[in-house]
């Protein structure tokens, strides 16, 4: 949908176009709110119609910005992001912002049609293979930024990469743990390799937030945010990273972070293991069946 927007002409995203993968609930709806209200031209990468349509009303309606494109795409599948890829190339000849919001924790092993572990090809994958479709688009619209959403779970992450889907031995926590340990790595070789290019890339941890993130884990992990929810950060704060890597002035120029409230944090020291994160992209790249120039 795509109405006038009612945001100030100063705004610091007016003109750009923000791509949020997840928009349609939890942190990546509040990402989203946060990046129209700042003036940006938001295009939700949903996997379902219906939700995205719904979320679409609501954002326009709340922030007076209706300046809302969709794209339809499981993410799960490499197809799916391929096609999602074209489609975003073909309909947006410039990128400013690209976040990769999407991401679940899967109680028990399965795996995608693509054969990979559904944890990590959505996680890790789909964010990886996104951003090479668009690295030319995102060049040419620099200064440009990618942020993910990785997760203070990074450390409990141990890349084992003949084990990558988990056959041997599958927790939900160490799998989830994994994709974003490979989300905070990815991330910090993302900027390496794209130095000097003006496209920054950054990842970030938004906090124990209340949502419904944790649906698809274990009864465990369903309940046990019910139960502290008190404690819990809001969908609303738990985005606020995620929006301050995307639109503060403060992250312009600045790549290979990882932020937390905010600010920069320290990462485990295998997020930080630069020959690590190299093997992954490899892999990665393998994976996908692409090549990096």
């Amino acid at each position: 949908m795509t109405t006038t927007a009612l945001v100030p002409k100063d705004a610091p995203l007016r003109g750009r176009v923000c791509v949020v993968t997840g928009a349609s609930g939890g942190i990546g709806l509040e990402t989203a709110r946060g990046l129209l209200a700042r003036g940006g031209k938001l295009v939700m990468v949903v996997r379902s119609k219906e939700r995205g349509e719904a979320a679409a009303q609501d954002l326009a309606a709340s922030t007076g910005n209706g300046d809302i494109e969709t794209v339809l795409a499981d993410l799960y599948t490499l197809s799916e992001v391929r096609r999602a890829g074209a489609e975003l190339r073909e309909r947006f000849p410039r990128i400013h912002v690209l976040v990769h919001n999407a991401g679940l924790i899967h109680k028990a092993r399965g795996l995608t049609a693509d054969g990979f572990e559904r944890t990590f090809a959505l996680n890790h994958l789909a964010p990886f293979l996104l951003t090479y479709e668009l690295r030319e688009v995102l060049r040419a619209s620099a200064p440009a930024r990618v942020v993910t959403v990785a997760s203070l779970a990074h450390t409990m992450g141990k890349l084992v990469f003949d084990d990558l889907h988990m056959e041997r031995r599958y927790k939900q926590f160490r799998a989830y743990g994994t994709s974003k340990l490979c989300n905070v790595l990815f991330a910090r070789e993302l900027a390496r390799r794209l130095a000097g290019t003006g496209v920054t890339s950054n990842a970030l941890h938004p906090g124990t937030v209340a949502s419904n993130f944790g649906s698809t884990g274990s009864w465990l992990f369903r309940i046990g945010p019910r139960l502290v929810r008190p404690f819990l950060l809001s969908t609303v704060k738990g985005a606020r990273t995620s929006i301050h890597c995307a639109a503060s002035p403060d992250v312009e120029g600045v790549t290979g972070e990882y932020f937390d409230r905010c600010k920069v944090a320290r990462t485990s020291r295998a997020a930080r293991d630069p020959e690590l994160a190299k093997k992954l992209w490899e892999v990665s790249e393998a994976l996908c069946g692409v090549k990096w120039s």
